[in-house]
C-alpha cells in the first residue's frame, strides 16, 4: 500500500493514507488532486467483485438489499439504481447553518481517499467525480446538523454525494451559490448515475469528523507555540521569573510537552532587560510567582501531549478505509462496524477540554496585568489616566466571556447517544457534534490568546525605559504596525481583531521565530 504524495502541483492519491499536510493543502489552499494508477487499479478490482455479487440470487447488504433497519428487503435488479439514488436523496437531510468550505473540502478529500483504497467497490468514474469537484473548486452545500457520528457522517456525506449526482446546490470558489447541474455543466463535469453499492459507499465514513480533527490539530499546534509566546510576554511584563523554567527542573518531571514548553519560554525570554532589572534577590522580595505564570509549562505541556495523542488517533483514521460493507483484499464483501466514530469522537472532546484550560490560564495572566495590587507598579487596568480611562478593563471581560463559553463546550458530546433507525443503530458516537464544538473552541482560544498578547504588549511598553527581550520585542513591533501603543482610550474592538489576525495567521509566532529560531 503506497502513501499519497503531496507536491507543489497538488496531492496524488494512492491506496495509502493522506498526511495532515495533504488535507490542509486541499481543504484550505485548493491544491489539486489526482488519483494514482495504483489507486485506479484497486478501484477496478473491487468493482469487479461488486458486479459479480450484483447478479447473485443471494441477497447482499448494500448491493441488493435495503439499508439499516430496512436491510431485510431484497431489491430486484431493475430498482437498484433507484435504490442508490433514493439513499442519497433521503439521507441528504441536513439542517441549519452551512458548514465551512474547508470542512466540506476536507470531507470530500477523505471520502475520495477511502474510495481509492479499493475497499468500497465504487466505479472509477464515481471516484474521479470527487476529484473533479475538488479541482473545479465546487463545494456542496452541507448543513451543520444531521450527523450522529455513526454509520458514518451520513447527512453531510450525502449532501456531498448529491452534488456528485448533479443535484442540490454548490458554491464556487468565490462563494457564489449555484445550481449543481448547471455548475457541473459549466465545468465540463458529468454527473454520476450511481450503480450498485455506490450510494452506500459515498456516505458511510467518518470523514467529516476526521477532517475537522485534522484541521483542529493543525491549528492547535500553532496555538500552543503562540501560547508560550503570550505566557512569556506576561511573565516578563509582570516582573516574573524565568528561573522556574530551567531545564533541570522540568527533567525531574519528564512529560515531553512540558519540557518543550519550558524550552520555548527560556528562548523567548532570553536576554530580557526587564527580567535582569529584578534578578537581584535583594531587590526582588517575591519568593514565588502565581500559578498562572509559574505553571505555564505544566498546563501548556499537558495540552501538547494531548494534541499529539489526538494526532496519533487521527493518523490511524487517515490510514483506515471506512465503509460498510467492505471489499476485502481476498475478494470477500463483509459487513462491519468500522464506521462507528467513537475513537475520533473521544479525542475531539479531549481537545476541547485542553483548549478550554489553556484559554483559562491565559485569561488569568491577563487579569493580573489589570489589577494594581498584582501588576507590580503598572497603572490600574493599564489605563493612561485611570478613572478617566478604562484601559483594557473590558478586554478582560471579553476574554472571560469566551472562556466561560469554552468551558461549556468542553462538556463531552461522545458520552451522549440517541438511538436511531428503529433501534438498529442503537448506540452512536456524536463525533460530528464533538468536532463542531471543537472548531468553536479553537476559535475561542485564538481570541483569548490574542487579547493576552494585546494586553501583555501594552504592559511591556509601560515598563519603559526598560526594554523587553528581543523575541518579545519582535511581537510588540509587529503588533504596532497596526495598533498604537499605550495612550488614551480608543475603540478597542478593532485592536483586538488586529491581534486576533496576528495569532490566527501565525504572524505573531513568525515574528518571535525570527529571533529564536523555530519553537517546538
Amino acid at each position: 500500500m503506497t502513501s499519497n504524495i503531496a507536491t507543489r502541483t497538488g496531492v496524488m492519491i494512492g491506496t495509502g493514507p493522506l498526511s495532515f499536510d495533504d488535507v490542509v493543502a486541499v481543504a484550505r489552499h485548493d491544491a489539486p488532486v489526482r488519483l494514482s494508477d495504483e489507486a485506479l487499479d484497486a478501484v477496478r478490482r473491487a468493482r469487479t467483485v461488486i458486479e459479480d455479487l450484483a447478479s447473485d440470487a443471494i441477497p447482499h447488504y448494500g448491493i441488493s438489499t435495503g439499508f439499516g433497519a430496512l436491510a431485510t428487503r431484497h431489491i430486484p435488479l431493475d430498482l437498484r439504481a433507484q435504490l442508490q439514488r433514493s439513499l442519497v436523496r433521503s439521507h441528504a437531510a441536513g439542517s441549519g447553518p452551512e458548514v465551512e468550505r474547508e470542512v466540506i473540502r476536507a470531507t470530500m478529500l477523505l471520502r475520495l481517499s477511502t474510495l481509492a483504497t479499493g475497499h468500497t467497490g465504487v466505479r472509477e468514474e464515481t471516484a474521479q467525480a470527487y476529484a473533479n469537484l475538488l479541482n473545479a473548486g465546487l463545494t456542496p452545500v452541507v448543513h451543520e446538523y444531521g450527523s450522529l457520528g455513526c454509520s458514518g457522517d451520513l447527512a453531510p456525506l450525502a449532501h456531498c454525494a448529491l452534488a456528485v449526482m448533479g443535484e442540490g446546490q454548490v458554491r464556487d470558489r468565490e462563494g457564489n451559490l449555484l445550481d449543481t447541474a448547471e455548475a457541473l455543466r459549466d465545468n465540463g463535469i458529468q454527473p454520476v448515475q450511481l450503480a450498485e453499492k455506490e450510494g452506500l459507499a459515498l456516505i458511510n465514513g467518518t470523514d467529516g469528523m476526521l477532517g475537522m480533527l485534522v484541521l483542529a490539530i493543525t491549528d492547535l499546534r500553532r496555538l500552543l507555540k503562540t501560547a508560550d509566546v503570550t505566557a512569556a510576554m506576561s511573565v516578563e511584563g509582570l516582573l516574573g521569573t524565568d528561573d522556574v523554567f530551567a531545564e533541570d527542573l522540568h527533567a525531574i518531571r519528564p512529560h515531553p510537552g512540558q519540557a518543550l514548553s519550558a524550552a520555548n519560554l527560556r528562548k523567548i525570554m532570553a536576554d530580557s532587560p526587564i527580567r535582569e532589572s529584578h534578578r537581584d534577590p535583594e531587590a526582588c522580595t517575591r519568593v514565588q510567582d502565581a500559578y498562572s505564570l509559574r505553571c505555564s509549562p505544566q498546563v501548556a505541556g499537558g495540552a501538547r501531549d494531548t494534541v499529539e495523542y489526538a494526532a496519533q488517533v487521527a493518523s490511524r483514521e487517515l490510514a483506515s478505509a471506512i465503509d460498510n460493507p467492505v471489499v476485502t483484499r481476498d475478494g470477500r464483501v463483509e459487513s462491519n462496524g468500522n464506521f462507528h466514530g467513537a475513537p475520533v469522537a473521544y479525542v475531539l472532546d479531549f481537545l476541547a477540554i485542553v483548549a478550554a484550560d489553556l484559554a483559562s490560564i491565559s485569561e488569568r495572566r491577563t487579569d493580573r496585568f489589570l489589577d494594581k495590587a498584582r501588576n507590580h507598579g503598572l497603572n490600574p487596568f493599564l489605563a493612561d489616566d485611570p478613572g478617566v480611562d478604562s484601559g483594557h478593563m473590558i478586554a478582560q471581560y471579553t476574554q472571560a466571556a469566551i472562556v466561560s463559553e469554552m468551558k461549556r463546550l468542553a462538556n463531552p458530546a461522545s458520552v451522549d447517544s440517541i438511538p436511531s433507525s428503529a433501534m438498529q443503530e442503537d448506540h452512536v458516537s456524536m463525533g460530528w457534534s464533538a468536532a463542531r464544538k471543537l472548531r468553536r473552541s479553537v476559535d475561542g482560544l485564538t481570541r483569548v490568546l490574542a487579547i493576552e498578547l494585546l494586553t501583555a504588549a501594552r504592559g511591556l511598553d509601560m515598563r519603559t525605559p526598560l526594554k523587553p527581550a528581543p523575541a518579545t520585542a519582535a511581537v510588540v513591533a509587529v503588533l504596532r504596525e497596526t495598533t498604537e501603543g499605550p495612550g488614551t482610550d480608543r475603540h478597542l474592538a478593532p485592536e483586538i481583531e488586529n491581534a486576533v489576525q496576528l495569532v490566527a495567521t501565525g504572524d505573531a509566532l513568525a515574528a518571535v521565530e525570527t529571533v529564536t529560531g523555530p519553537l517546538q
